[in-house]
Order: C-alpha cells, then structure tokens, then sequence
C-alpha cells in the first residue's frame, strides 16, 4: 500500500539523518507513548535483532501513532522479523517496518490488524474499498482505510490494556529497593482484579508477572494444586502467605485502639482509621454496612487533640446518620483549611499590637530621657554653688547614665531608678545648705542680756 511505501520511505530517511545502516534498523508503530527501557526489553524479545536500542522516536498524527527507529546489533532480515510484537507490560501488537520487506510487512500488517479488530476478518477489509477500481486506486480511499483499521485497533488495545502493569513484589523482607509493600500491592492487585474487564486468564497472568522470588512459588503451588484457579484465590493465597495474621476480631478490637497521635491532623488520623477499617473488614470482623458508624464513633472517641473541631462539625449530633468517609474527609479538610487561614490572619494583627505597644515604649523613653537631662543640670546648678565646697568636692560626679538597648522593658525600669537617684541627689543636695545654716546658728554663743 501506498501508507506502507511512505513508512519504508521515512524509515530509509531517518536512517540517513541518523547516520545509521538501514540492514540494522526496524521502525516501530506504538499506541502510547513508553519507556524507552520498555521498548528496548521489548524489540529484544525477538531474537533475531540481537540486542536493539532506540536511537528515536516522533509521533505521527496521521496514523495516530508514535513512529520508534531502532538499531539492532544482528542484520535485519525479512523472512525472520514478525510483522509485530507484542509488548511486555501488555496491550495491542506493535506495527514493525523494515527497509526490505515493504510488501511482506504490508500484507501481514493488515491481516494482523483485522484480526486484532473483534468480529473482523481479511474479507471484512475488502469492504472498506470502494468496488471501483480506479477509486480503489486512489490515495484518498487507501488513507481512509488505514484510517479506519488503525482506529479499530486502537480501539481494541485500548480496552485491553487501559490498566498498566502492577508493580513487583517478591515477599522478601526487608522490602528490596523498587518493590511495592504488601499492603500497598494487595491493593493495588484487587482493584485490578476487581476493575478490570479482561478475562481471569489474563488477570492471573498479570498478577505472575508481577510477582518475584517466594510470592512467585506461592502462586505456582496455588496453580499447581488447581490449574483454573482464579486470580482471587491467587490474591487470597499470597494473603495467607506474606499478610496478617490477625483474625478479624483481633483487628477490630486494635481499631478501637486507635487514638490521634500529638501533632496529628484530624483528617490524617481519620485516612488511618480508614486503612484499619477496610482489613477488619476483609477479614470478616465487621459487616460492610456498619463501617460508617462505627468509623464516626472511633474518630469521636479517638480524636484527643481535635474536640473543637469536632464541636464545629456537629459530629455528636449525626451519629443516627453517620456520613460516608468521603463526606467526612471532605469537612474535615474544609474546617481545617478554615482554621489554617484564620491562624495566617492572627499574627498580622497581634504584629500590629506589638508595634504600637513598642512606639508607646519608644515614646516613654524618650520622656525620662528628657526628665533625666533636666535633673541632671539641676544636680550640676546645685553641685557648683560656692557654699560648703569641701562638702561639694567630696561628692561624687552623678553616676553614668547606661541604656540598655536589648529590651525595652529592661530599659524603661533602669531609667525609672536612675532617676529616683537623681531625684534623691538633689533633694539632698538642696538640703545641705539648710542644714548648714541651722548649725552655725546653734553654735553661736549668746550675748548676756
């Protein structure tokens, strides 16, 4: 086909861009955009390429489709290359094009493709051309085909592989780097198993592709005892293996255990008591329809650090009605971005209190400083008077004034005593001279009358 000579054509190009020898390229068709370590683990599947790495990619919006150039360390040759492959994390086939074998790869291409398509065959694709044959002939009829075939299959791939592979697990502990939890797996497995439309062939083989080391042989004795089981039973198995082994009583007793721990916010505490709700319910501890109530009754009992919050929500009052966990979450994260916000208003006010409460300080200082200056030449106007001067040298100069300038309050209360001082320093001094004046009086003798 006409679509086929112009990809055999762009590949011959992209090898001469890329320097690259065309008996040791293949250009890739994929659906989705992946991994270039996907792609590679992928191409090398076909032995006959060697060892294959990806040199470029672009996507083409014609076909849909993103156009991969690989080089492979083996001489491509077309008898021996499949038309596709299949990758390695699940999905539709993958479109190969070689520079030799335009024709070959054309034909087993389209076939592929129509069997791919549910309920299509080859003779189905002779109806997507018109019966004329200069219209068939035509590039506008060819490109509609193609068209239509690339979006059957796309269609297809689509519902096979919307749900990407699960993430390794080998149950050996502690948990080796790149590998999933137990916990965090088994979940991640059911809701593949419960979600996903293949068939329980396929999702048991998922399931084995995930799995590594002991959880691998669990799963093959599992088979081996049973070669139809089901990925549940396989689920269940693994479960027994590497999970709990708590019973549900003994789950449900530790979930009435649960308190929010210091510094815990509420919505935390309450996805942690979710967690422990769903294993007691797994393991038959509690029936389904209780969950709502008996979560609501353990996040009132269990929230020490949060009564307020609780008082605000109305929690007491609703336990007839209990909300579902999403409701719930979604007041609480509303109540707690509330308080979030007011506590960010807080301390601007309070900010401005502390500067007007330092602007008094500022100004009462500024007041004794003044007072001081003036008993401070007070104390000089007193001190240099002539009378007394053997009084008025022995006294001592007015001690240094000495701010402290690393607290306010600290300095407002040194300056308060310092002029107390000052203040008896001059009452004293003034009343020096009084004193002096009554003495020379008493010591004067009287005159006989």
């Amino acid at each position: 086909m006409e679509r086929m000579k112009k990809l055999v054509a762009e590949l011959k190009g992209w090898c001469r861009g890329e320097a690259l020898d065309e008996a040791h390229a293949v250009l890739v068709l994929i659906q989705e955009d992946v991994d270039t370590s996907t792609i590679e683990e992928t191409m090398q599947t076909v032995k006959c390429l060697g060892r294959v790495r990806v040199r470029g990619r672009t996507f083409n919006s014609q076909l849909n489709r993103y156009l991969v150039l690989c080089e492979c360390k083996e001489v491509v040759k077309g008898e021996l290359v499949p038309a596709e492959v299949f990758p390695i994390d699940g999905g539709g086939p993958w479109l190969v094009i070689i520079a030799d074998a335009a024709t070959r790869a054309s034909t087993q291409v389209n076939t592929s493709e129509m069997q791919q398509a549910p309920g299509k065959n080859v003779e189905d694709l002779r109806t997507l051309f018109p019966e004329d044959e200069a219209a068939a002939k035509s590039t506008e009829a060819i490109l509609r085909a193609v068209s239509d075939l690339l979006d059957k299959t796309s269609k297809s791939s689509s519902e096979h592989g919307s749900y990407r592979r699960l993430r390794t697990f080998s149950g050996l502990l502690p948990t080796p780097a790149g590998e999933e939890q137990f916990d965090h797996w088994l979940g991640q497995a059911r809701l593949m198993v419960e979600e996903c439309d293949c068939s329980h062939r396929e999702k048991r083989r998922r399931l084995m592709e995930s799995l590594r080391g002991p959880a691998l042989d669990i799963v093959k004795a599992a088979r081996a005892s049973d070669p139809d089981v089901g990925p549940e039973d396989c689920l269940e198995a693994l479960e027994h293996a590497f999970g709990t082994a708590e019973s549900g009583e003994e789950l449900y007793f530790a979930f009435r255990l649960l308190q929010q721990q210091p510094g815990e916010k509420l919505s935390d505490f309450l996805r942690r008591l979710e967690q422990s709700l769903n294993r007691v319910v797994q393991r038959d501890g509690l029936p389904p329809g209780c969950t709502d109530r008996a979560r609501l009754d353990q996040l009132l009992r269990g929230a020490i650090a949060s009564d307020l919050m609780l008082v605000n929500l109305r929690l007491r009052e609703r336990r007839a009605k209990p909300p579902t966990f999403l409701q719930l979450l979604k007041e609480i994260r509303t109540e707690e971005e509330y308080e979030a916000s007011r506590k960010k208003i807080t301390p601007v006010m309070q900010g401005g209190n502390v500067r007007q409460n330092a602007d008094v300080k500022q100004t009462e200082i500024q007041n004794l400083k003044s007072e001081i200056k003036e008993l401070k030449a007070l104390v000089a106007a007193i001190v240099s008077k002539p009378a007394h001067d053997t009084s008025v040298s022995s006294e001592k100069s007015p001690p240094n004034v000495v701010y402290n300038e690393c607290s306010s309050d600290s300095e407002i209360t040194a300056l308060k005593k310092q002029m107390k001082r000052l203040q008896q320093k001059v009452t004293n001094k003034v009343a020096e001279p009084q004193a002096a004046v009554s003495a020379v009086n008493t010591s004067k003798p009287r005159k006989p009358g």
